[in-house]
């Protein structure tokens, strides 16, 4: 088979793991045969290196990762190409903002991913890539929006509905699927991104060709190219059979971005 594209980055939960967070037989064949066709496969994620290594392992991936939401950048596994940090200043703000919304929070460290249960204030003494809130309650998930938004220099999206991820600004998906295609030598109009969050909307936007999962948020599903079937129906398999080897819906989907 012959590939139309260059490159597949994936987001991992809702995406390329189905919800008991394992990766299907189906999507693994289909990855192979991607692969094969001498498409590199990249693992693009909000998670740390440590929690995709895994699967990155299961695929046999060799290729550069964007881990963190863009925060890190790996020339492969197990090696560190770029990494982000947030100013710890910022993260002090944001950690008193979660104590006053008396709300769910976590932060990712260079170490470690620490959570309001295992907190022990030491932010100063730390590495800070990325820091998030979660909370069902609409109103003060807007609020919590709003205080950031006024903090400025952070780039914030978030992996499900209820949640807020922030990153430093001009961090994000996209600016590290740029990086791993210099690293790969190709331009971004030979990628293929797919995810389902608004932590995925900047890669979709800017990837030759963007894919937004069935059960992705709405507002990525309108800005993405085309919409496949979710991450318990095998969608990332659909991706690559439609879109990456079959030339005419590679072509019809090239069309379809530059209309």
């Amino acid at each position: 088979m012959t590939a139309k594209y260059r490159l597949l980055a994936l987001d991992m939960d809702g995406t390329l793991l189905n919800d008991e967070l394992k990766i299907t037989p189906k999507t693994v064949e289909w990855i192979k045969k991607a692969m094969e066709a001498g498409v590199h496969v990249c693992l693009s994620t909000g998670r740390s290196s440590r929690s995709a290594m895994p699967y990155a392992e299961q695929l046999g991936l060799k290729t550069p990762m964007i881990m963190v939401n863009g925060s890190e950048v790996w020339r492969a596994p197990y090696e560190l190409y770029r990494r982000s940090l947030m100013d710890v200043e910022q993260v002090k703000q944001m950690h008193k903002i979660a104590e006053e919304f008396d709300v769910w929070f976590w932060a990712y460290s260079v170490d470690e991913v620490y959570n309001r249960d295992t907190w022990d204030g030491d932010i100063e003494g730390r590495e800070w890539l990325k820091f998030g809130y979660s909370t069902e309650d609409h109103e003060i998930r807007h609020k919590l929006l709003m205080r950031l938004q006024e903090l400025g220099g952070l780039e914030i999206t978030n992996s499900s509905p209820f949640n807020l991820e922030i990153n430093p600004l001009g961090v994000n998906k996209a600016s590290g699927i740029l990086e791993v295609c210099k690293l790969l030598g190709i331009n971004m109009s030979q990628v293929v991104a797919v995810g389902d969050s608004l932590n995925d909307l900047a890669a979709i936007q800017q990837a030759g060709f963007g894919v937004a999962m069935g059960n992705a948020q709405e507002v990525v599903k309108q800005e993405a190219d085309a919409v496949v079937a979710t991450n318990n129906n095998d969608g990332i398999a659909e991706v690559i059979q439609k879109y990456i080897l079959t030339e005419a819906g590679a072509s019809a989907g090239r069309i379809s971005k530059r209309a």
